[in-house]
Formats: C-alpha cells, sequence, structure tokens
C-alpha cells in the first residue's frame, strides 16, 4: 500500500553516489588513491562519519578497496574483466591485433568527433596541455632517453579526448584497450623510431586530431583519428614484415655456422 511518503536519501547515499560519478567521469581512475578522510570530507561539506559510511558501502560493491594503513583506492575491476584475457590472448594470436585496431579506430574516431562537439572549455584546456607535452617530448625526436615519456605522453593525449566525449563508456573502454595493447604500440614506436620521416608523420597526426577537436570540427577529428589508425597499421604491418626478414636472416646465419667444413 502506497502510503504517499517520500523516501529521504541517506546523506551516506548521496556522499556515495557522488564518489560513484566520480569514477565513472574518471575523475577518479582505477588505482586512485582517495584523498585523507580530513579533506575529502572537508571537500563534500560532509561530516567524517558519513563520508566512513559512504565509503564502506563503495567497498561492498568493490568499487573501491581499503589497505591496512594504506589508504582506500579505487578498485580495477571496472577494466580487469576485460583487460586480463585480452592481453594474453594477443601475445598467443597476433593476427588479433588488426581487429583491435579496427576496433579502435571505430572506438576513437567517434569519441574524438564527439569531444569536439561535447568538450567544455576546461576539457579543451586539458586536451591543449596534453597534446603540448606529447608535442615537447616528440620534439626531441626519437630519443631512447624519453621514450618512456614519450609513450606515456601519447596514451594521456588520447584518453583527455576520450573523457571529454563525456561518454563514460567511451572513457572506461579506451583505458581499458590502451592497458590491452600497451606492449604493441611501444613496440610499434620503437619501430618508427628508425625512420625520421615516419616519426614527423606520428606528431603531424597528433596535431590535426588536436586541432580539429579544439575548433570543433566533429568530422574533421573522425577523419585526423582514421587516418592515424591507417598509419598505425601501416607501421604494424612494416614492423612485422621486418621482424620476419630479421628471423629468417638469422636462421641462414646459424645454418651457415652449423655445416661442417669441407677438407682442404
Amino acid at each position: 500500500m502506497n502510503t504517499g511518503k517520500i523516501a529521504v536519501r541517506r546523506l551516506s547515499d548521496t556522499i556515495a553516489h557522488e564518489l560513484e560519478r566520480r569514477i565513472l567521469d574518471g575523475a577518479l581512475k582505477p588505482g586512485d588513491r582517495l584523498q585523507p578522510e580530513r579533506e575529502l570530507a572537508a571537500e563534500l561539506g560532509v561530516s567524517r562519519p558519513s563520508l566512513r559510511e559512504a565509503i564502506q558501502k563503495l567497498v561492498s560493491r568493490g568499487l573501491l578497496h581499503s589497505r591496512q594503513g594504506g589508504g582506500t583506492f579505487v578498485t580495477d575491476r571496472l577494466d580487469s574483466g576485460f583487460t586480463d584475457p585480452w592481453g594474453e590472448m594477443l601475445r598467443q594470436h597476433p593476427n588479433l591485433q588488426a581487429d583491435l585496431l579496427e576496433f579502435r579506430g571505430m572506438l576513437e574516431s567517434e569519441a574524438a568527433a564527439m569531444a569536439a562537439q561535447r568538450a567544455t572549455d576546461a576539457d579543451i584546456e586539458r586536451i591543449g596541455e596534453a597534446f603540448r607535452r606529447v608535442e615537447g617530448l616528440f620534439a626531441e625526436g626519437p630519443s631512447a632517453r624519453v621514450f618512456e615519456e614519450q609513450v606515456k605522453a601519447d596514451f594521456a593525449f588520447h584518453q583527455a579526448i576520450a573523457e571529454a566525449a563525456h561518454n563514460v563508456m567511451f572513457g572506461h573502454l579506451t583505458a581499458s584497450l590502451f592497458r590491452v595493447i600497451h606492449e604493441h604500440i611501444d613496440l610499434n614506436l620503437r619501430h618508427l623510431r628508425r625512420v625520421e620521416e615516419d616519426w614527423l608523420r606520428l606528431r603531424d597526426q597528433h596535431a590535426a586530431i588536436w586541432e580539429a577537436v579544439r575548433d570543433r570540427d566533429a568530422g574533421g577529428a573522425r577523419a585526423a583519428v582514421r587516418r592515424h589508425i591507417a598509419f598505425v597499421e601501416e607501421s604494424m604491418q612494416a614492423r612485422a614484415q621486418h621482424a620476419e626478414r630479421e628471423s629468417r636472416a638469422l636462421l641462414i646465419r646459424r645454418l651457415e655456422r652449423s655445416e661442417p667444413q669441407s677438407a682442404g
């Protein structure tokens, strides 16, 4: 029987909802540590007991986990179900890389188009900062000294665009996808370092994506990402061919060394 009473939401539920929203929006990412309890309670304008109760709700649901004496962290369970099996399958079945790249092209091109339409001024500023970091690091050329930073900056740039699409699934799927293909992108960039012209093309592609998003050109952003993914696919094929040639050359060399010397 409906009594006509309005359900009053508990404060801890409201706090839990806000923290959950931050996780979904990507403001709190898998592995991130929550602010100290006193700081977070002050930021939210709530009491510490209410905050503790909210955190326990999210811990029980598997979105947060606590480490004794080490704080509270965002779980990686939202992504682990996707990343765990695929990483191993890609290592065992390299032919899956083409399918993964095709999926990445669809995902990132649409995310970029949506970012061009939906990004806030704060999003544009954040993407611009990520691009300038990419530009600065890539300007140092294919240098082994900064290579790892170049890879991280590349990922951060694409992730910032995905999150500016303001669709929760784009942000989380892109982050998961990068974790799966990290090893392969690393290998591709190492291959591209061998040819300065290819390295410069990569820089130009990042600039084209950034400029289209900044200028609110959805079609241009979509096309720029498509060109970038096509180039990555070409580089992967070139790397595979190079690896196969090296393997054949090494095999021939070993066979030559193992042949018995003819009598003089």
